[in-house]
């Protein structure tokens, strides 16, 4: 997802019993150079870690407190120079470099130590306060899954389909429409000149519904298929 817009441009299903870092790998693909990839703890992994940043994108996750990070070269902006490796290299024989930024809220009765690591070694290109910074924006894609859950889908919502085929085809659906919407903010936000934050999504929702007058009523499993193949 992208923070700015709440874009929701790479996805990937699965049934109950695959965990949800198995289905990172096939995001990956929508990586590119320019592009940075926030992540949680949760997603943790040398190897994960190795193929995406291979597709030339840069990363900033956060990990865990017990995640070993050497201390190599120490930076004016607080960061300092690290490493990882695999769990099975005890040896340490293939190593990536990384940069560690560690900071706290301030706020008080919170002592929490946040531990990011960035592909971005060079201080200069973005230092650790603006990294820190830009990090807690990670946080939109709650907002953007309460906007597809909860408003979109409706607090009630129940998918509608029985098979595993219908029911993935429905969660691309609603994908899909929050895109559409999304995608009009964006431009109405820009020639607006505001960012696309201070448009209220659920506002635009209930003004496109407004505008549908004919929605489809049938399920997709009755539909009978066209006897012209070139015709939809």
């Amino acid at each position: 997802m992208e923070c700015g817009t709440h874009a929701v441009f790479a996805a990937a299903t699965g049934p109950l019993s695959l965990h949800e870092q198995q289905l990172i790998p096939a995001l990956l693909g929508r990586l590119e150079p320019g592009t940075l990839l926030m992540a949680d703890r949760g997603i943790t992994g040398f190897e994960l870690w190795k193929a995406a940043s291979g597709t030339g994108a840069d990363l900033l996750w956060r990990v865990r407190k017990n995640v070993v990070l050497p201390f190599i070269e120490a930076f004016e902006d607080g960061s300092y120079l690290s490493e990882i490796v695999a769990t099975s290299d005890r040896g340490r024989r293939d190593p990536a470099r990384i940069r560690v930024i560690e900071y706290t809220l301030g706020r008080e009765g919170d002592e929490t130590v946040y531990r990011l690591i960035t592909t971005i070694c060079d201080p200069d290109q973005a230092p650790a306060n603006d990294l820190a910074n830009l990090y807690h924006q990670r946080w939109e894609i709650e907002n953007t899954l309460d906007e597809i859950k909860t408003h979109q889908g409706g607090r009630q919502l129940v998918l509608r389909s029985r098979y595993p085929d219908g029911v993935e085809q429905e969660i691309y659906g609603f994908l899909l429409v929050h895109h559409a919407l999304r995608d009009v903010m964006h431009h109405t936000a820009h020639q607006a000149g505001l960012d696309p934050d201070r448009l209220s999504f659920t506002r635009t929702l209930r003004i496109a519904r407004r505008h549908v007058t004919d929605q489809a009523a049938f399920s997709p499993l009755t539909t009978q298929p066209s006897p012209d193949p070139h015709r939809i």
